[in-house]
């Protein structure tokens, strides 16, 4: 997947709905920011533009949000549901217990740091205030459950085990290193062209298909 899929550019307009209720506009911020972040960055844009892109007042995201940093949170939220449901939609895809399996959810989690960067990035480096905000800290756990899981079909062994966890975290750490390079461009230092999928299989395949280590 490519760039070019990455949201709209800074023109773009949220299309308003009429009669909003409670969760419409909510979910109608959170888009328009979720533009801005991908075009501005998450310190570049103001929650008044934010609010003209969903086509209501500059008091009203304050009605949902409390202060910009929540809003910034109810962002990181919605995007942490759709990585994970993208996760969970990969490792469908293919057998339980299969290599592809795992290497699936590794290729939705790529294809979300590509098509958005800038959530990605806001993503992981919102810190402050997670102390704060347990129900992120929750979804970030599920996100990486999703991994647990799938590498605990691969091994045959009960996903609380310390030798599934160990494993998950070596796959979770592959693949977010991988994400990171990709959006910064630094796969260009490698002569060798680096197919996403053979990668994935065969980080995948290092690290479940062989006998368990001490």
């Amino acid at each position: 997947m490519s760039n070019d899929t990455s949201p709209t550019d800074a023109s773009a307009t949220v299309t308003p709905k009429t009669g909003y209720h409670h969760g419409d506009l909510r979910a109608q911020l959170i888009a328009a920011v979720r533009e801005l972040v991908e075009t501005h960055g998450p310190d570049g844009f103001s929650v008044a533009e934010a609010a003209r892109r969903a086509g209501v007042s500059s008091a009203a995201p304050y009605k949902h949000f409390k202060d910009r940093p929540e809003i910034l949170r109810g962002v990181v939220s919605e995007a942490m549901d759709r990585l994970r449901a993208a996760m969970e939609a990969g490792a469908a895809a293919h057998p339980v217990g299969s290599l592809e399996a795992v290497a699936a959810i590794g290729l939705a989690y790529v294809d979300f740091a590509r098509t958005e960067p800038g959530v990605f990035r806001l993503v992981f480096g919102l810190t402050e205030g997670h102390e704060n905000a347990p129900d992120l800290q929750v979804k970030g756990e599920g996100c990486f459950g999703v991994v647990v899981l799938a590498a605990a079909a691969c091994l045959g062994l009960p996903p609380n085990t310390p030798e599934v966890q160990r494993r998950a975290y070596m796959l979770w750490s592959f693949v977010h290193g991988h994400s990171f390079l990709h959006i910064d461009m630094k796969t260009k230092v490698t002569t060798a062209q680096i197919d996403d999928w053979g990668y994935l299989m065969t980080i995948s395949r290092a690290i479940l298909a062989t006998a368990a280590q001490p």
